[in-house]
């Protein structure tokens, strides 16, 4: 039945995910798009606090949850190998003080395997850094198209997590994340004469950069019972500053667009030698990043904590695009949140087994436009739903939905308040056991 679930779930992702073109953020203009959230649906429900770690769910945030002890449900002979897959759907209202709009997006969030050896856990899946999606006008005096901006793309990441015990309460690990992707966008500059009539032909910029590089991401995690009942844990990750490799392209192109179709027809194109100016292939500088956070809890009943993440985005430069107005300052998140199980081995009851998972974050996504900083909110509510079978009793689906706004009206700028709704499959299975002969 769960792998059916999981042919399913994969398959309709794979369908939805071709609408993730036709709309997005406006403020993925900037930089190399919107951050994604790096961290599962049960993380992104809790206000995307990624403290907890367990021996059922994949921690993607912090390397050092792939390390742990066995378990006794497994006569502690091992842990269960975990496998999940994620997706969303994110509908925005965008409002400004001349116009508002709608935006919705559907996509691919995640796909990972952990796998345990011992005290040592190794952690590998595919998963989405940033997106770029965006379609902008801006207007002359007389109410005629001024610019017109598009995008598209975004980068990708395949990581590779290992994660070691050090003890019974202290962990280690470390992640090596492999980026990929492309970033397309264009810029059409219309032209009209002393009449304000559109001229015939308008001019295009189009611009295509290939991006690749290597990055890396420590974790430390803690947890013991400071009591009885009352168990602690807490996690610290690192991921120092790293390089991306742009491979860029651009060209102009002289177009025709039809007054009744809006379509464009392109009459002629001249590639633009960027190697001239030394831009056809530039470096990037992905920020550094540092999280620490802590939390007190019952084990398999209840816990609540607090996050809090710094990334030094005011160093991140783009030598290809000069954004006019538009600076970087250093970003920062506070994450809290937390869930409850009312009976987690209840037999009569299937709600008393099932999660409930709340949280708010409150974060500055560190750009700056209009000397206003973009600044993101967001509640988060969500349930995890037991799945399993007698030999996979931990598996789950976990559903999440999160209410918030982004930026602002002031300064000629763009709010957004968006709903997102988030599911996934968290997995397991007994792969490695001692096989006992009478």
């Amino acid at each position: 039945m769960i792998k059916k679930l999981l042919i399913v779930f994969i398959a309709l992702i794979a369908i939805q995910s071709k609408a993730q073109q036709g709309g997005g953020s406006p403020y993925s203009f900037y930089g190399i798009g919107s951050l994604k959230f790096k961290g599962s649906v049960e993380n992104r429900s809790m206000g995307g606090m990624a403290v907890y770690k367990d021996s059922i769910h994949i921690n993607f945030t912090n390397p050092a949850t792939f390390g742990d002890e066995n378990i006794s449900t497994f006569r502690n002979e091992s842990r269960p190998v975990k496998y999940t897959v994620g997706g969303s759907h994110s509908s925005s209202n965008l409002e400004s003080n001349s116009s508002s709009d709608k935006s919705n997006t559907t996509s691919f969030d995640y796909l990972a395997l952990s796998v345990p050896v011992g005290k040592l856990g190794f952690g590998f899946g595919l998963l989405p850094y940033s997106s770029v999606g965006y379609k902008l006008q801006t207007y002359t005096d007389f109410g005629g198209v001024e610019n017109r901006y598009e995008g598209e793309g975004g980068l990708n990441k395949v990581f590779l997590s290992a994660g070691y015990q050090i003890n019974k309460n202290l962990s280690f690990g470390v992640t090596a994340d492999y980026n990929f992707g492309n970033i397309q966008n264009s810029t059409v500059l219309f032209a009209y004469n002393t009449e304000e009539q559109l001229l015939n032909y308008q001019s295009k910029e189009t611009n295509r950069s290939d991006l690749s590089g290597l990055n890396w991401n420590l974790g430390l995690h803690y947890r013991g019972m400071i009591s009885e009942k009352l168990e602690f844990q807490g996690s610290a990750t690192y991921s120092p500053e790293s390089d991306l490799t742009s491979k860029n392209e651009r060209s102009i192109s002289t177009i025709t667009i039809s007054s009744l179709s809006g379509a464009e027809t392109i009459v002629n194109t001249i590639d633009i030698d960027l190697a001239a100016n030394n831009l056809a292939e530039t470096t990037l500088t992905l920020p550094a990043k540092y999280s620490i956070g802590g939390g007190l809890g019952e084990p398999r009943k209840w816990f609540a904590g607090v996050e809090y993440t710094l990334q030094e985005t005011s160093n991140f430069n783009n030598p290809l695009y000069a954004n006019s107005g538009t600076t970087f300052e250093d970003a920062s998140k506070l994450s809290i949140g937390g869930f409850y199980i009312p009976e987690y081995n209840s037999f009569s009851s299937y709600w008393k087994r099932t999660v409930y998972r709340a949280g708010l974050r409150f974060e500055n996504t560190g750009l700056n436009i209009n000397n206003q900083s973009i600044n993101e909110f967001g509640m988060s509510f969500g349930v995890g739903l037991p799945v399993g079978t007698p030999r996979t009793p931990f598996s789950n689906a976990n559903i999440g939905v999160e209410f918030g706004k982004r930026g602002t009206t002031d300064a000629n700028l763009v709010k957004e308040n968006f709903v997102n709704v988030n599911i996934s499959l968290s997995l397991n299975d007994w792969w490695f056991q001692k096989r006992k002969y009478n």
